[in-house]
């Protein structure tokens, strides 16, 4: 059994090493967003849908949401649900042909986009599925924190009924990138058999301030709403790592030059 596991990599652990996060408490904070703002039923394009988790809990509560997921594992992984649809794509290129009223990027996405020229593209791509008045919405690590308080080394460990894992996580900080390469260890435990593998994984992730962000809002049209605390709803502080802000798309591109930005 284990080796089957062992070939599909992390993606196969992915729910079991997020079990213990809180999709139903996350959902009701992004309901009462979409909601302050108007959208309380509609459509959503979901940058990054992951294993569908977010996407069926918002299509559960009456949106209609479309998920892009990189992956072809952890689509697969993914269930079905009403008014819940889910593909293979690279949110820096895909177009739907089409708009929504909001696009959500949730648990770090925009983080995964170290290079200038993706981060550009997501925004941009962000910009061409929203009319003037559509929200995005989206989740980063938070560059005041993470210079405050640099990521240390840390140890899960989670089990269900055919495997244990226990992921060893240790940081290396770049400065002078705002990134920090995550390299992943994977201890994976055949319950049955007591066999173990391991493997490797190194996830770049990259952290934001707010007027950098900001400035690239504005360069895309959008402007911001509002920044806080993920769940919380809390200020912005040297304690915060995860930072959640809303953007409205203006009724047209700000004035900065979009192919300038970053040059």
């Amino acid at each position: 059994m284990i080796n089957s596991i062992f070939k599909k990599g992390y993606s196969n652990f992915y729910d079991l090493l997020y079990r213990d996060k809180n999709y139903v408490k996350e959902i009701e904070y992004i309901k009462i967003i979409l909601m302050r703002y108007g959208i309380k039923k509609g459509d959503l394009l979901e940058f990054g849908s992951g294993t569908g988790k977010h996407g069926r809990l918002l299509a559960s509560s009456g949106y209609n949401v479309h998920g892009i997921e990189y992956s072809k594992e952890m689509l697969a992984k993914t269930k079905k649900a009403k008014n819940f649809y889910s593909q293979q794509g690279d949110i820096t290129l895909i177009k739907m042909g089409r708009t929504y009223d909001a696009v959500l990027s949730l648990f770090h996405v925009i983080s995964y986009q170290v290079t200038n020229t993706k981060l550009q593209a997501v925004f941009a791509n962000a910009s061409d599925h929203l009319e003037a008045g559509g929200l995005f919405l989206l989740d980063f690590w938070y560059s005041p924190a993470v210079n405050a308080q640099p990521p240390t080394v840390r140890i899960k460990r989670m089990a269900d009924q055919h495997v244990e894992i226990t992921r060893i996580s240790e940081p290396e900080v770049y400065p002078n990138e705002n990134r920090v390469n995550i390299n992943y260890t994977i201890f994976a435990r055949d319950l049955a058999s007591n066999l173990i593998e391991t493997f490797k994984e190194t996830h770049p992730m990259r952290h934001f301030s707010l007027p950098e962000l900001d400035t690239l809002a504005e360069v895309y049209g959008f402007e911001r709403l509002q920044a806080e605390e993920f769940l919380t709803s809390n200020i912005p502080s040297n304690n915060t790592f995860t930072v959640f802000i809303v953007l409205r798309k203006k009724n047209k591109l700000g004035g900065g030059d979009k192919d300038n930005y970053y040059s």
